[in-house]
C-alpha cells in the first residue's frame, strides 16, 4: 500500500501518460491532484479544453499558466546564445522546457499546500532526470511520485486500455499511438515505425514543416536583426521573444527547414531514435553562428564552440539550475557583447543559405583581407612567425629523424 499523501502537484499535459495518472494517484495513493499546464506554445489543440479535461479526470484544482515569453526569452535565448547542439544535430527542445515546467508546478504546489510533486515521465526517459533535478533545486523537501517507475502499465497499449477502464477522455489510439512533445521552439516524435532504426518515418510523423521536395523551388528570404546575440527582428520588424519564434516557425516551415531523424544517447544510458521539427530555431541557430563568425576573434570563437559542447549536455542532462550553468552564462554574455548585426538567409526547400553578414562590430578588414597587398599587413612578418611556429616540429624532425637512420629505419 503507498504512503497516504494529502495533495499532489502534478505536471500535466493533458497527453495519454499525464491523463491517466490522475486517477491513478487518487486510486493508489488517496490524494488530491492539482494539475499544473505550462502554455509554452504546444498550440491551442493541444490546450483548448484542457482544464475541463483534467476536472473531469478527477484533479482537484487546475493551474494553466501562459509561459511562452518567460519560456524564449529566460530559457531559449541563453541557449541560443551558447551555441549549444545536442550531438551535432538536437536543437534540445524538449529538454530546454522541462526546468521552466517545474519551477511553475513547484510554484503552484507551494501555493496550494501540496505536500508532494508527481511528473508522468518514464522510467527509461530522460524527462524523469530533468524533472526531478529541478525540483531537487527548487524544492527539495517536497518527495517526488513517478508512476511509470511503480504501476504495472508497460506500454502505451496498456495506458490507453486503463484509460478507457477509467473514462479518462485522450486523444490517441492504437492506430494513431506517436508520442509527441510540442512547444515553440520544436516538436518531437517517437514512438511506432520510428522505434526501428531501419524504418523510414512515415507519411504521419512530420506536422510543423513541408517535404523539402514540395516546398516552393524559388525560396524566400528572411533578415534576422540580433543585438548583443539575442534576435530582436524579423525582415525589419521588431518583434517579442516568443512573436520572433512563432514568426520564423511559419516562414521556415513552408519550406522544409528544420527536420532531423536522430538516433540519440540518453542520460540514463540507452539510445533512442526521434524525429524532430525545429524550423525557427534552425533558421537561428543559423544566422547567430554567422553573425559570431563576423564579430568573435578566433580565440573566443574557438573556446566558445568547446564550451557549447558542455553547455548541450547539460541542458539535455536536466542541470539547468545549478551553479556551473550559471557561471557558462555569465562567460556567454562577455563574448556576446558585440554579437550584433543583421544576417540576411535564403530558405529553399529544406536548405539554408547565407546572402549577407552585416554587422558595426565586425571584425573582417577588407584591407587586411582582400588578395590585392597593401600597407595593412606586411608579408614579410609571416616568416618570422612560421619559422618560431615550426621550431618544434623541426627538432623534433631532425632528432627523431636522425635516430631512425642510426637505428636502421631510414627510407
Amino acid at each position: 500500500m503507498a504512503p497516504r499523501v494529502k495533495k499532489v502537484a502534478l505536471a500535466y499535459s493533458g497527453g495519454l501518460d499525464t491523463s491517466i495518472i490522475i486517477p491513478w494517484l487518487r486510486e493508489n495513493y488517496g490524494s488530491e491532484v492539482v494539475a499544473v499546464c505550462g502554455d509554452i506554445g504546444q498550440g491551442s489543440e493541444e490546450l483548448e479544453g484542457l482544464a475541463e479535461k483534467a476536472l473531469a479526470s478527477g484533479a482537484c484544482d487546475v493551474r494553466v499558466e501562459d509561459l511562452r515569453e518567460e519560456f524564449v526569452c529566460d530559457y531559449v535565448w541563453p541557449m541560443l546564445r551558447s551555441g549549444a547542439i545536442y550531438e551535432h544535430k538536437y536543437l534540445l527542445g524538449t529538454s530546454i522546457a522541462r526546468p521552466l515546467l517545474a519551477k511553475l508546478q513547484v510554484r503552484a504546489a507551494l501555493e496550494t499546500g501540496c505536500d508532494a510533486l508527481a511528473h508522468g515521465a518514464t522510467g527509461k526517459g530522460n524527462d524523469q532526470v530533468r524533472f526531478e533535478l529541478a525540483y531537487k533545486a527548487l524544492a527539495p523537501h517536497l518527495p517526488v511520485i513517478a508512476p511509470w517507475r511503480e504501476w504495472d502499465i508497460v506500454s502505451r497499449e496498456d495506458a490507453i486500455d486503463y484509460a478507457a477502464e477509467h473514462g479518462v477522455p485522450i486523444q490517441q489510439s492504437k492506430e494513431e499511438i506517436y508520442s509527441r512533445d510540442a512547444n515553440l521552439w520544436h516538436i518531437s516524435h517517437e514512438g511506432a515505425e520510428l522505434e526501428d532504426p531501419a524504418n523510414a518515418p512515415g507519411p504521419k510523423v512530420w506536422s510543423l514543416t513541408e517535404n523539402p521536395w514540395d516546398a516552393p523551388s524559388r525560396g524566400e528570404d528572411v533578415l534576422v536583426t540580433f543585438e548583443a546575440g539575442t534576435p530582436s527582428a524579423v525582415n525589419g520588424t521588431p518583434a517579442s521573444p516568443a512573436s520572433i519564434v512563432a514568426e520564423l516557425n511559419r516562414t521556415g516551415g513552408r519550406h522544409g527547414i528544420g527536420r532531423i531523424d536522430l538516433v540519440e544517447n540518453r542520460f540514463v544510458g540507452m539510445k533512442s531514435r526521434g524525429c524532430y521539427e525545429t524550423p525557427g530555431g534552425t533558421i537561428l541557430v543559423a544566422a547567430h553562428a554567422e553573425l559570431e563568425a563576423l564579430t568573435l576573434d578566433r580565440a573566443t570563437q574557438h573556446y566558445k564552440q568547446k564550451l557549447a559542447l558542455d553547455y548541450a549536455e547539460l541542458v539535455y542532462d536536466g542541470k539547468w539550475f545549478t551553479p556551473l550553468r550559471e557561471a557558462l552564462d555569465a562567460f556567454v554574455e562577455s563574448t556576446q557583447r558585440h554579437v550584433s548585426g543583421e544576417i540576411r538567409l535564403r530558405l529553399c526547400q529544406g536548405r539554408i543559405d547565407v546572402l549577407s553578414r552585416e554587422s558595426p562590430y565586425s571584425l573582417y578588414t577588407p584591407e587586411i583581407a582582400s588578395f590585392t597587398m597593401g600597407d595593412e599587413y606586411d608579408q614579410s612578418d609571416a616568416a618570422g612567425f612560421i619559422n618560431l611556429t615550426g621550431l618544434p616540429i623541426r627538432v623534433h624532425a631532425s632528432v627523431q629523424g636522425a635516430l631512425k637512420d642510426k637505428a636502421g629505419g631510414g627510407a
